[in-house]
This record gives C-alpha cells, sequence and structure tokens, in this order.
C-alpha cells in the first residue's frame, strides 16, 4: 500500500499535520516510536498562551499568530481548554513598570479582537490575587489560557482518525529510502511500507530522523531542557502568578490537579533527547522562584513530584536559552518525493504550524486544500457552552458527583455521553480503581485513545496517578495486564 503521507513523531506537531492532511482527504500513516505525547508535548507548562515574554525579543509575528490560534483553540476546544487570569506582581528592579504596562496593552491588541479580559492593574480589593503574596505592591492582571496538553495532542489524533488517517504508536521508522518515485519505509515492527511524501516531526529527535532517512538540512535544532515541580496548593482560587525572576526569566505558579501548585518553567541546554530529567538545581531554582513572591515558602523537600521535557527548538544563534525563538521553522527537502522537517513550534500555533505544512507540501505535490482545520472543533468540543454542558452532564449521570463529573466532561466533552451510553449507576461503570477512575474509562483510553500501558492512562490520558496511591497504581497496573 502507498501512502500519500507518513508523518514520523506523535507529539502535538506531528499529530496536528496529520488531522490536517486528513482533513483534507489525504491517506495519512503517522509512526510514534513510544505513546502520543510521551515526550515534549507532556512536559509542557500547559498553557495556551501568546507568549507576553516573546514581546521582549520583538517576536511580534509570533504573539500575533498565537493569540489569533488562542481564539481558535479556545473556540475549537471549550472543554479542555479554559481562561485564565495571571497575577504579575511588578518588580521593578526587573523591569520597569512602564515597559510592563506597555508590554500588556499591546498583548491585548496585537491579536486582533479577543474573547478573554484585558489586562489591568491590581486594586486594594483584589484579596484573592493580593492574599498570597509577600508584598502586596504594585502589580497587574492579564488573561490567557490552561490545557492538557497530552489530551490536546490526543485530540489532534482521533480527529485524523475520524478522517481516515492510520495511527500506529509503540512504533519506529527504522528507515526510509528515495526509491521508484516514493519513500521507501521500514518499521520496527517489520512492516515494509511506501509514501509519496514523509514528514519529519520528531521532536527532540528531527535531527537523527534526517540522518536515518539520509536528507541533509541546513537548519539546526537546540536542545533545551524545561523542567516542571508540584508541590501541595500554595494559594487559593483559579488564577496563576506569572514571576518574574532577577536572571529577567519569568516561572508561573499554577493551580493543578485541584489540590497542588505546578510552578516552572527552566531553561536548560543539554546535549541529548534523553537528558530529560529534573536536577537538584533545577528543583532549588524554581522553589527560589516561587519563594521570592509567595507567602508559602516551599523547600524541595516538598515536591511531590516533577517532569522535564527537551524542546526542540530552532537555532537561531540566540547567545541564551531564554532569548532562543519559540518559532518554528519548516524546512522542504525536494531531491525526489518530498521530505518536510519541523524545527520549533509550540503547543499554541501547532494547528497553525500544520497547515502551512500541508501547503508547502501541496504545493510540491500539486495536493489541493479542500478543507480548512481554522473554524473546526475538536472531538468533544461541539458545544456552545461548557458551563451549560457540565449541567447536563450533573443532570444526566447524577452518581458521577461534582469532582468527577468535572474531570471528565473536561477531558472528554461531548463524547463523555457516547462513553456513558446505557451506564445508569456508579455500579455500571464496573471498578473503580481510585480518585473516581473507573473501568469503563479505562476500556474507552484502550479502545478509543490508543492507550497500551497502566502509565498511558494515568499518567498522559489522565494525571490521575498522581493522586492514586502506590497500592491503587498497582492494583490497576495488574488490572490492565490482565485485560483482554
Amino acid at each position: 500500500m502507498t501512502y500519500d503521507l507518513i508523518i514520523v513523531g506523535g507529539g502535538i506537531n506531528g499529530c496536528a499535520i496529520a488531522r490536517e492532511a486528513a482533513v483534507n482527504g489525504l491517506n495519512v500513516l503517522l509512526v510514534e516510536k513510544d505513546d502520543l505525547a510521551a515526550h515534549t508535548s507532556s512536559a509542557s507548562t500547559k498553557l495556551i498562551h501568546g507568549g507576553l515574554r516573546y514581546l521582549e525579543y520583538y517576536q511580534f509575528k509570533l504573539v500575533r499568530e498565537a493569540l489569533q490560534e488562542r481564539e481558535r483553540l479556545l473556540k475549537a476546544a471549550p472543554h479542555l481548554i479554559r481562561p485564565m487570569h495571571f497575577v504579575l506582581p511588578h518588580e521593578n528592579a526587573i523591569r520597569p513598570w512602564w515597559m510592563v504596562r506597555l508590554g500588556l496593552a499591546f498583548y491585548d491588541r496585537i491579536g486582533g479582537r479577543i474573547s478573554l479580559s484585558r489586562s489591568r492593574s491590581l486594586k486594594r480589593r483584589d484579596d484573592l490575587f493580593l492574599a498570597p503574596l509577600r508584598r502586596k505592591g504594585k502589580g497587574f492582571v492579564y488573561s490567557d489560557c490552561w490545557v492538557d496538553d497530552a489530551r490536546l495532542t490526543l485530540l489532534n489524533a482521533m480527529d485524523a482518525a475520524q478522517h481516515g488517517a492510520r495511527i500506529m504508536t509503540r512504533t519506529a521508522l527504522v528507515s526510509a529510502q528515495r526509491r521508484d518515485g516514493v519513500w521507501q519505509a521500514e518499521l520496527s515492527d517489520g512492516q515494509r511500507i511506501a509514501a509519496r511524501a514523509i514528514v519529519n516531526a520528531a521532536g527532540p529527535w528531527v535531527a537523527e530522523m534526517l540522518a536515518d532517512i539520509h536528507v541533509q538540512s541546513r537548519s539546526k535544532v537546540r536542545l533545551v531542557k524545561g523542567s516542571h515541580i508540584i508541590v501541595p496548593r500554595l494559594f487559593e482560587g483559579e488564577h496563576a502568578y506569572m514571576l518574574q525572576q532577577p536572571d529577567r526569566r519569568i516561572v508561573f505558579a499554577i493551580p493543578y490537579q485541584g489540590t497542588s501548585t505546578l510552578i516552572g518553567t527552566t531553561d536548560v541546554p543539554v546535549a541529548r533527547p534523553e537528558d530529560a530529567g529534573i536536577s537538584e538545581d533545577e528543583a532549588l531554582y524554581l522553589c527560589a522562584a516561587a519563594n521570592r513572591y509567595l507567602g508559602r515558602q516551599i523547600t524541595p523537600r516538598d515536591v511531590t513530584s516533577s517532569y522535564s521535557g527537551v524542546r526542540p527548538l530552532y537555532d537561531d544563534g540566540a547567545p541564551e536559552s531564554r532569548a532562543v525563538t519559540r518559532d518554528y521553522v519548516l524546512e522542504l527537502d525536494s531531491e525526489g518525493p518530498p521530505a518536510l522537517s519541523v524545527f520549533g513550534g509550540k503547543i499554541t500555533t501547532a494547528r497553525r504550524l500544520a497547515q502551512q505544512a500541508f501547503d508547502t507540501l501541496a504545493g510540491a505535490m500539486n495536493w489541493r486544500r479542500n478543507a480548512s482545520t481554522e473554524d473546526k472543533p475538536f472531538p468533544g468540543g461541539e458545544m456552545a457552552n461548557f458551563s451549560r454542558y457540565l449541567e447536563e452532564v450533573r443532570k444526566g449521570w447524577p452518581f458521577l458527583g461534582e469532582a468527577r463529573s468535572l474531570r471528565m466532561a473536561r477531558a472528554y466533552g461531548v463524547m463523555l455521553g457516547e462513553m456513558l451510553d446505557g451506564v445508569s449507576s456508579a455500579e455500571a461503570m464496573g471498578r473503580d480503581f481510585g480518585s473516581g477512575f473507573s473501568e469503563v474509562e479505562a476500556r474507552w483510553m484502550r479502545d478509543r485513545e490508543w492507550a497500551a500501558t497502566a502509565d498511558d492512562c494515568l499518567m498522559r490520558r489522565s494525571k490521575l496517578g498522581l493522586a492514586m496511591s502506590n497500592a491503587e497504581q498497582i492494583s490497576f497496573q495488574v488490572w490492565w495486564e490482565n485485560l483482554s
């Protein structure tokens, strides 16, 4: 069988390109050597944002594009993406007040019409925002969005599959070469396939994949590790904090999983994609970053969990990691059947990247664009208002309870009706493994979401492994391994 397109990499960029190509009628195969979003795409700060700090580096095009995509994504996945207020305490020694105020005003306008509330100065009546701070001085409030990064990646893959794409996880591309006018490729399961074009969306492994397919590149990738820590909740409310640091970096403190605070990220150059893992220095840095502003002080002993991801940034020659562009570069090699390589990118702009990737390949292959994803909802996102949908869920399945109904409505959107079709009681959901994670949900992940291991379910499809005890996790793993 000859595919129109084979995509290597099941992160956000690869899955978004698969969606774009499949929606436009191409016969698509996506291969991922591990799980979907197994690496960088599940290790982000979990924000859909324009990138306020990028204005400081004059990346106006990137910020404008990201803010426009933020609006599209908020409409396309209102269950998974939600607005969030960010409190920016002011430290004049780092950046002058007028500079921050001007930057926020520009941020409010550069993306065009927005649905989120505009930035403003902190007021004395903002008790919820001010109470956690050590110093109740000046500051600002602005808006961006929160997202479950791994599930957004998954939704791209699901939509691609619904339009005919074949998604193969735990399957690596071993080799590929141009022969007889197509790409002849060998997969790790022994299959040999052919494709008219190939996309290298291998993320941190983009350079290695170029070598495997024998393609020379003008572009270089710069590997930068970003680490996050999770600690018991440091403040009340559903807002987050954007904390300026003396080294001019930004660290976020974000409500996470109801009872925790997520703090990140770092920027540490690394040599290999396999170097993802938080260091002692990074943990100390993130604790100090939060302690500089928040009243509840923490040490590395308070860290309940952590994660790290390696960002495959396009190497623009910037002297410091924090200054390297977060924009993306698409490089086309058309010496024979085309090969398109993806350098850089971010979760917020993945749809736009995919659109440009398709158009680039279409120009080389004489493919026609016959559909657009600009206004297309993601699976589960076909709703006008999330709050009203949540009311319907609680009315239809009252046995879920307040917390579980919110979590599941957020995760699955209107697909929840399909999952719970015929389920009329808690008992009908099957075994409860802890933290509200049930058998019916686990089977859905296996059958509809390419989950192949217990870890896929507990740490990426959901984050319930963070809340479950070791005994509960082991019990689920045993059940999963015996699942036929």
